[in-house]
């Protein structure tokens, strides 16, 4: 989807599964309504519910996918970011609730849509809504709301475990991807905080578990944007990943890494408001193979082992002391497609802690623009 930016392609593709379970779960259930339905006729026993031909499955597929992607996309644009501050439960209650709402005025829609197009007769005519009166009042009623509570429900479970997991885990988890574990060749940029632990201090715990909130939440959308992918929060460092084999993968990450300043910036007057004091990183940018598999006993997890991750965090070790910001190995830079927008200043044969050879970074500073 390239003609999607990062973060439009990746609201898509978590909009996409509320689509697909709803569509699953309404093939599940038209199943068992047909069969029923079936049976009843097979008895003589009346019944409110619309039999299944080839045209009104075809309307309840898409009726059905349309209703799980609409889901999905208030979920991801909105509900989401009004309840997240919310505690689990409050959350399950609170959207299930409104959605529940929303749904009841969705289904008084399309059941009038479906008995229109099973009856032939127009949409706003008054045997259409003396059908939807009896459907109302009736088991068959019952029976389509348990059917959407369920399909709600599930959804928005998907959705916190998404949110807990991440996208892409859960998605790898999903397809088995690294049941077995896997060579890539990745870039991993490490950031680090400076000054945490005297911030800790200041603020104490509780307004420092807000801020360190604030500044991940105010970080991620230039990390979105650069298509990164968060590995680990650890205390105070985010690790980002890219695929190396990605067209403008090491382009990507350099630039986040300025996006993340800039976009910090930007919030610098909220920080100083609400915590008295505005947060700055450093960081430092390697590449190389990992490997990667599901790993975990009592808690599974995907997990990137290889000497790269070890070198990164080395690099970045040495921010402090040459004074950068931003310190990227001698083999990313080499790789890198277009370095006019950028000051390189060479540090050659460097001694990592715990390395008997040396490396070759580069600082990386960004040009300002007159």
């Amino acid at each position: 989807m390239p003609f999607l930016s990062p973060k439009r392609k990746r609201d898509f593709l978590k909009i996409l599964p509320f689509g697909i379970i709803w569509l699953v779960l309404g093939w599940i259930f038209l199943w068992i309504e047909y069969a029923s339905l079936v049976e009843f006729e097979f008895q003589n026993i009346p019944t409110t519910g619309i039999f299944l031909t080839p045209k009104i499955f075809l309307f309840a597929s898409v009726s059905v996918f349309f209703i799980g992607c609409l889901v999905g996309f208030l979920e991801v644009r909105y509900l989401n970011i009004y309840f997240i501050s919310r505690s689990f439960p409050a959350k399950l209650v609170g959207k299930f609730v409104m959605y529940t709402l929303f749904l009841l005025i969705v289904m008084f829609i399309f059941y009038q849509l479906a008995a229109s197009i099973e009856m032939q007769k127009p949409l706003f005519s008054k045997e259409v809504f003396e059908r939807y009166k009896l459907f109302f009042f009736s088991i068959t009623n019952i029976s389509a709301s348990i059917q959407l509570g369920f399909s709600l429900l599930l959804s928005l479970l998907y959705a916190e475990i998404r949110d807990n997991l991440g996208q892409n885990v859960l998605l790898n988890f999903f397809t088995g991807k690294y049941h077995k574990p896997i060579v890539e060749n990745r870039i991993f940029m490490f950031t680090d905080m400076k000054d945490s632990t005297a911030i800790a201090e200041k603020l104490g715990n509780i307004a420092y578990f807000k801020f360190l909130r604030s500044y991940y939440n105010d970080l991620s959308s230039a990390i979105l944007n650069h298509n990164g992918e968060v590995y680990q929060y650890i205390g105070d460092e985010i690790v980002i990943s890219w695929q190396s084999n990605r067209y403008k993968s090491v382009q990507d990450s350099i630039n986040c890494f300025f996006s993340m300043q800039k976009e910090l910036l930007a919030k610098k007057p909220k920080y100083i408001k609400e915590y008295g004091l505005f947060p700055k990183f450093k960081g430092a940018i390697h590449k190389g193979e990992v490997t990667v598999g599901e790993i975990g006993a009592l808690k599974k997890e995907i997990f990137f082992t290889g000497d790269v991750l070890n070198t990164t965090a080395r690099i970045q070790n040495l921010c402090s002391k040459f004074n950068i910001d931003l310190l990227v190995s001698e083999i990313v830079i080499n790789t890198l497609s277009s370095k006019d927008d950028f000051i390189l200043k060479h540090i050659d044969a460097v001694n990592l802690k715990g390395k008997t050879s040396s490396i070759n970074i580069i600082g990386v500073t960004k040009k300002v623009n007159n």
